[in-house]
């Protein structure tokens, strides 16, 4: 595994890749240096792209990724994950209607907690996920970063986006 430090507006994020693709974005608040294991190595060699597409993401250049990604989980936690990958830029939806989209409309709680889980946040966009209320709700990264996502995106958002708010 290698890994690397990016520092962004929301702060250091730490990324880790193999030959596979990405496999982790650890937020600021994470104890990043006690998750590096023995063995990984500090080396871009696998996150140029990353890098390079989540400097362009918080210059509000960029407005999907497209990145070789392998994280890890459970084929339910696959399909929340997929279905993240799907929510326009600069819009948001409820976790009842995530659990509508995977075809499983009682599995809010589930897909609240798959999206929870989410080891690779912002590149696939968990943050974009919002109570059926309207507010935000927990967040891997502290609801003000979320927020933050959230604002960066609706003010760099093609104008069709601002519609929808």
């Amino acid at each position: 595994m290698d890994y690397e430090f990016l520092d962004t507006p929301i702060g250091r994020l730490l990324l880790v890749a193999d030959d596979r693709g990405l496999r982790h974005i650890d937020f600021p608040n994470v104890d990043q240096e006690a998750r590096i294991e023995s063995g990984w190595r500090r080396d871009r060699r696998f996150l140029d792209a990353a890098i390079g597409q989540l400097e362009a993401y918080f210059a509000g250049d960029l407005k999907a990724f497209d990145l070789a990604l392998a994280a890890d989980g459970t084929p339910f936690r696959h399909k929340v994950w997929d279905e993240l990958l799907r929510i326009p830029y600069g819009e948001t939806i409820s976790y009842g209607e995530l659990a509508r989209r995977i075809r499983q409309p009682s599995a809010s709680r589930a897909v609240g907690l798959a999206n929870g889980a989410n080891p690779l946040p912002i590149v696939v966009p968990c943050h974009r996920v919002i109570g059926s209320s309207g507010k935000l709700t927990g967040f891997g990264g502290g609801l003000p970063t979320k927020q933050w996502l959230l604002e960066h995106e609706r003010r760099h958002a093609p104008r069709a986006a601002f519609a929808l708010q």
